[in-house]
């Protein structure tokens, strides 16, 4: 089992994906917390809170960065789980039909930092939240959902889909409900997180808006993300191969590291040859050094 879920993880669509990692999350963070009972403490979410949820006090973000992605990947109620997730999955699939994969990532992580943008922001102006900013959190999928849906919706506006008992709807005027719904239950509880949906929703809106003027802006932060991971594991791989004496590896072993230095060094001389030498870092030099000594 575990097995094909493995194998269904990387073949399967980024949507599939995005499940996963939501439920996955979820399961980790649930098996952790029998472990605290069972070792006498309670209270896990709490302790876990400040650690995978986005603070609403800018400040606090400096001490925990990474928070602002993991808070919409996490949740700690299973409806909170379910609902988000039959959300992705059915207004992702239409997303689908019209737009790519790297659109959807694109969309599902900028909705979700715009959420969290926005959540910081009403906490930090309004009044209301003058001592609650010091001590709230938001987790969940909600933002990066609620964009993935008004960017469909904006898209899609007179598209209609069944919803039981109520007949067929028009998209826009399901997210225009939504909406309202989201601005008239701040005042009953929860508003932290009705303000972030609210953030997801308007970049949706952007990114649709953006799309009709030729202008990708999910895919571009997405190229940007991909570049910055391919030139971090370039690097340690490099390091990790160098360290070991080639009359030390195997056949597999030597057959993967020449491949990754022939690869290194002919990254290396396309920069020569559209930049010049002097573009070339200190260490890319030293790797062109060493390849010719040899």
């Amino acid at each position: 089992m575990w097995s094909g879920i493995k194998r269904s993880f990387r073949q399967g669509t980024t949507l599939s994906r995005l499940i996963y990692i939501n439920i996955a999350v979820f399961i980790v963070i649930k098996l952790a917390a029998v472990f605290f009972i069972l070792a006498g403490y309670r209270g896990i979410d709490e302790f876990l809170l400040p650690y995978v949820g986005v603070p609403a006090y800018p400040y606090n973000l400096l001490y925990t960065p990474w928070t602002i992605i993991t808070y919409m990947f996490t949740q700690f109620g299973f409806f909170h789980l379910l609902f988000n997730m039959l959300w992705l999955y059915w207004f992702g699939g239409i997303f689908l039909n019209y737009f790519s994969e790297r659109k959807l990532t694109g969309v599902y992580i900028l909705g979700g930092i715009s959420g969290a943008i926005i959540y910081m922001a009403a906490y930090a102006i309004f009044p209301a939240f003058a001592t609650e900013r010091y001590f709230s959190w938001a987790i969940g999928a909600s933002a990066s959902i609620m964009a993935i849906v008004f960017a469909v919706c904006t898209y899609l506006p007179n598209h209609r889909i069944y919803i039981f008992l109520v007949g067929p709807v028009k998209l826009i005027h399901l997210a225009l409900f939504t909406a309202a719904i989201d601005i008239i239950s701040i005042p009953s509880g929860n508003a932290g997180g009705h303000i972030a949906h609210l953030g997801g929703a308007l970049f949706g809106y952007l990114f649709t808006s953006g799309i009709r003027k030729n202008r990708d802006i999910a895919s571009g932060i997405v190229n940007f993300f991909e570049k910055i991971g391919k030139l971090f594991i370039s690097r340690k791989k490099m390091r990790v191969k160098y360290k070991k004496k080639a009359s030390d590896m195997n056949d597999r072993e030597y057959n993967e590291y020449k491949k990754q230095k022939d690869d290194r060094i002919n990254d290396i001389l396309d920069k020569i040859s559209k930049s010049g030498y002097e573009s070339l870092t200190k260490e890319e030099k030293e790797i062109l050094f060493k390849s010719g000594r040899n």
